[in-house]
């Protein structure tokens, strides 16, 4: 075997092995970005159902105090079954956009009652759940930093070429889709008999 052919095979071998290595770093960052995208919906949907869990109870609660706001109420208990009865995906994210809406708006009426203001199981039941919300929105948040970066990277030279093989596919960003849930609270003040007007 002359010096030029085994000089030729090296470099050959050389620089197959540097392309695996890279196709293997790349394959393995693609992963990395996919199991954290799934990490966010997982993280979400624990949060979310302990939110949930706590509705009953923040129903209970109010419906001792709000004796005429039956309808807010009602709102909360309906948002709660649809988020029960949500397949998963985009119609799990908009119900539980919905949920959000509700108790936001439960919350608003919730001023016009001191004394349910005043509840120590009210204040801990919001409380609770306005960290839980809170945790949401910054799971979201990760899962859309996650979803943008993976985006990119399954479209960018050399990634797309392992993406092509493994068959990874664009992933959705989380959003709110009805103009209802960009819709401000509204709160109207019901005064009772002898209070100034």
């Amino acid at each position: 075997m002359s010096a030029s052919v085994l000089i030729t095979v090296l470099v050959s071998g050389l620089l197959f092995i540097a392309v695996a290595v890279i196709a293997v770093g790349i394959y393995n960052s693609l992963i990395t970005l996919k199991i954290n995208i799934d990490r966010a919906v997982s993280n979400i949907d624990v949060l979310a159902k302990q939110r949930f869990d706590e509705i009953p109870n923040l129903v209970k609660v109010c419906s001792v105090y709000m004796n005429y706001e039956k309808e807010t109420l009602q709102k909360i208990i309906e948002a709660r079954n649809v988020f029960l009865k949500a397949s998963g995906g985009q119609e799990t994210v908009n119900a539980d956009l919905g949920l959000e809406s509700a108790l936001k708006s439960l919350y608003a009426v919730a001023e016009d009652y001191p004394e349910l203001k005043a509840d120590a199981q009210f204040l801990n039941l919001q409380k609770r759940i306005t960290a839980l919300e809170n945790n949401i929105a910054g799971r979201r948040e990760f899962y859309n930093a996650s979803v943008a970066l993976y985006n990119a990277r399954i479209f960018q030279i050399p990634d797309i070429i392992v993406a092509r093989i493994l068959n990874l596919k664009e992933k959705p960003m989380f959003s709110a889709e009805s103009a209802d849930e960009l819709k401000p609270v509204k709160v109207s003040v019901k005064y009772r008999s002898g209070e100034p007007q």
